[in-house]
């Protein structure tokens, strides 16, 4: 191959250099105005593109060098017949030269002249040249040949309203001369494929590709005539042109030349040809690229469907949506072979077709879908990665036109066609129907919805037969499951018996969803059941005795079963909190048994499931936090489980613990704007218990270590004393507040005590604060006077 490639730049260097040397010649004829010697040595340059040992990439750098010294030439020849020289003559003395190729060069760039100089109609000079062509066979070097006729006579063409225009058919003549030339160039374009031995075919594919231009050209060049209007492309140039890419029977020519017609003629054209460009489809060659072509085809339409709404009429009159829909069914009936992936990349195209054009008949949308599930029935879940990209984009389609998941869920196929994903794709699609209604945030306001768009989604609900879970991608899974909990926001309506059925829909689906799922999405749907209890607060039993009724404790009754699920997990610590928050709801609705209920299990909880000290400390934080903002129980209950927090708090495994835990239990005997749980006397006994708690912390440091370690522990409960003292409680008094800050000096000052600074910046911020609470004057001033720091 690198012989055949030095060999190849050994002509071509040879070639550039003869014809160097013999345009240095022809420059010189061409100064002193010989033209003789200027035909001479301009023979003998073109006479280099003769060659047959250059590939098409290096004929056509030859062929470009030729094509400059033409340029030079033809300006020659304007100045020869300005000079007097007749241009008849000039046409007919370059034909004496003694080979063809550089004859017709030749007479290809004074036939230029002479349209220009308008002796003859320019229509018989094109015909003449367009059929001289013809005696070069040799297909790369006619391409070339008709490629130099059309670049000169481009400008040239008898077309209306052109300075060569003729008699009232001149427009007749501009096409069938550029048709003439486009039908030529086509046919020695698909003759290169026979061209030389069978093993070189795909080499000479290749080097075809690489030519496809110069022919495509030609329907650019028609494209640009003024005198083709609707009818005379309807009638005489799409035809033609459709002839020619059905009967060339050539797999690389029917692909190009189908796309160049779509993209050089106007979209209006192609609209009202439907008929006739759809009907060449199922006549190309099997293994041409249909879906492609018919694609395009359909994108440019619906972008100039898109472009102005004036235009839609015109589609519903050509009935745009049947006709490419029948096209498409028998382009797939005459390819029975056609992968999986083609069939739904055309359903995708037409439907994104349908959804520009006819936005707002969903029944378009619906049919589209419909026989696309027609297509795949019976090839089970489709698992090739290219034909579930295009399923994915065909279900998207609806996402992105209309931006609302509802409208989707009209579309009855819409379901059926997803059932063909495979479950990594199928999660894929769910992800993109949660981020498409996230985005435009999308609510769903009732059950029969929200059944259809969690059928939708079940493949990130629920595990599916046959996945191992040891398989899934942590990071993914928790993604996708966090979507689902956003989406669960998205369902609401305003009716409180509607949203029941709601949540009811949710549970449903939610608890069926495996233990490792349920941290994820039991939360969302037990918050989306709290707000409907605030919503419907104050209303106990249902009025009309209708038992289906949405009440408080029937949504309380159902969050119980649901958190329960949770123990499967096991999650204690989120089914604790989730209790917790419960309560709370319950307290705020006067459901004394309720509440304590939840508190029950909560306790339950702690002891049975929690063992591990810091979520012990965490839940104990948490319970405290949440009993002392109750204010429905009565003193009975209250004790009880006040009894129990504090029982907890004591039994905790590390010292400093205990203590953090038990002042924070005085907060349970003292809460503000209920006069009758304010207990002075037990806050002094949980604060007094604290205090022993340190002490006994500092010793069992000072036994294990050798010194009592930070006061940190005093300074806390100190705050929680100044706290009490502040909120009027009787039996924390100056002398109790006096007695500790000198505890915690003397401690300060003691050998074994461990110096730290977080303590130290503690205690010099709390004096701060007790002196500014005595320059503040007035009631509190008074209070905190007496107390020396």
């Amino acid at each position: 191959m690198l012989d055949g490639t030095e060999d190849e730049d050994k002509f071509l260097a040879a070639g550039i250099a003869g014809l160097q040397q013999n345009a240095f010649y022809m420059h010189r004829a061409l100064d002193s105005n010989n033209l003789r010697d200027a035909l001479k040595y301009s023979a003998q340059m073109l006479s280099e593109l003769r060659t047959s040992k250059l590939s098409p990439h290096k004929y056509y750098e030859l062929y470009m060098r030729a094509f400059d010294q033409l340029r030079r030439l033809e300006i020659f020849f304007q100045e020869e017949t300005r000079r007097g020289c007749s241009i008849i003559d000039l046409y007919e003395l370059v034909q004496h030269a003694g080979n063809i190729l550089p004859r017709l060069y030749l007479l290809c760039t004074v036939g230029s002249v002479y349209i220009q100089s308008k002796e003859a109609p320019a229509k018989d000079v094109l015909k003449d040249l367009v059929e001289m062509s013809r005696g070069i066979q040799n297909p790369v070097r006619g391409l070339f040949l008709r490629s130099y006729l059309s670049q000169i006579s481009r400008d040239k063409l008898p077309d209306i309203g052109s300075e060569y225009e003729g008699d009232p058919d001149t427009v007749t003549d501009a096409v069938e001369f550029v048709l003439q030339n486009f039908t030529e160039m086509n046919k020695l374009w698909v003759r290169m494929q026979h061209q030389g031995p069978a093993r070189d075919k795909e080499k000479r594919e290749k080097e075809r590709s690489e030519l496809r231009d110069l022919v495509g050209k030609n329907l650019h060049v028609l494209s640009q005539i003024e005198g083709v209007d609707l009818e005379m492309y309807k009638e005489v140039v799409l035809p033609r042109i459709l002839e020619q890419v059905v009967n060339c029977k050539d797999e690389l020519a029917q692909f190009y030349l189908m796309d160049c017609i779509i993209q050089v003629f106007p979209d209006e054209y192609h609209l009202q040809t439907l008929d006739v460009l759809l009907g060449a489809c199922p006549q190309l060659q099997p293994s041409v690229d249909i879906k492609t072509v018919l694609s395009q085809l359909m994108e440019r339409l619906s972008n100039y469907a898109a472009s102005s709404a004036e235009v839609l009429p015109e589609f519903l009159q050509v009935e745009a949506f049947s006709k490419f829909s029948n096209a498409i069914s028998k382009v797939i009936e005459a390819q029975p072979d056609m992968p999986t992936a083609g069939v739904v990349t055309l359903y995708s195209a037409l439907l994104t077709f349908t959804l520009h054009v006819h936005s707002e008949r969903l029944d378009y949308a619906d049919q589209v879908l419909g026989a696309c599930v027609k297509k795949l029935s019976g090839k089970g879940k489709i698992e090739d990665s290219r034909a579930t990209k295009q399923i994915v984009a065909l279900l998207s389609a609806p996402l992105e036109k209309y931006n609302d998941i509802v409208t989707a869920l009209k579309l009855s196929n819409y379901p059926r066609v997803m059932e063909y994903l495979d479950i990594p794709t199928n999660k894929v699609m769910a992800s993109v129907i949660i981020q498409s209604m996230m985005k435009n945030k999308t609510y769903i306001s009732t059950s029969d919805k929200v059944e259809a768009l969690f059928e939708l989604i079940k493949g990130l609900l629920k595990d599916s037969d046959g996945t191992p879970t040891d398989e899934w991608d942590e990071d993914d899974f928790q993604e996708e499951q966090n979507s689902v909990a956003r989406l669960i926001q998205l369902l609401y309506n305003e009716d409180p018996e509607e949203m029941f059925k709601i949540i009811d829909t949710l549970r449903k689906h939610i608890l069926t969803g495996g233990p490792k799922r349920l941290p994820f999405t039991v939360p969302p749907l037990v918050f989306s059941s709290l707000k409907l209890v605030r919503q419907l607060q104050g209303q106990d039993e249902n009025p009309f005795g209708d038992d289906t009724a949405a009440t408080p404790k029937k949504i309380f009754q159902l969050l119980n079963q649901t958190i329960e699920t949770l123990s499967a997990v096991p999650a204690p610590e989120l089914a604790l909190r989730l209790y917790l928050l419960c309560a709370e709801a319950a307290n705020d609705s006067d459901l004394e048994p309720v509440a304590y209920e939840f508190f029950t299990q909560a306790y339950i909880l702690y002891e049975e499931e929690i063992s591990d000290s810091r979520s012990q400390i965490t839940a104990l934080h948490l319970i405290i936090g949440t009993l002392q903002r109750m204010h429905i129980f009565g003193v009975e209950n209250r004790d009880t489980l006040t009894h129990k927090a504090t029982g907890y708090s004591a039994k905790l495994l590390k010292k400093p613990d205990q203590c953090r835990a038990v002042y924070a239990c005085s907060h349970l005997f003292w809460v503000d704007d209920h006069d009758d749980l304010k207990d002075g006397e037990r806050v002094l006994l949980c604060l007094k218990r604290a205090l022993r708690i340190a002490n006994a912390a500092q010793q069992m440091s000072n036994a294990a270590r050798g010194s009592t370690g930070s006061v940190m522990l005093f300074i806390e409960i100190l705050n929680k004393y100044l706290y009490f003292f502040e909120k009027g409680n009787p039996q924390v008094n100056v002398a109790a507040i006096e007695g500790l800050i000198e505890l915690i000096m003397t401690e300060m000052q003691s050998d074994t005590t461990t110096t730290d600074p977080a303590a130290d910046a503690f205690l010099a911020s709390t004096m701060r604060y007790i002196q500014f609470q005595k320059q503040k004057g007035g009631v509190v001033g008074e209070k905190y006077e007496p107390i020396k720091v």
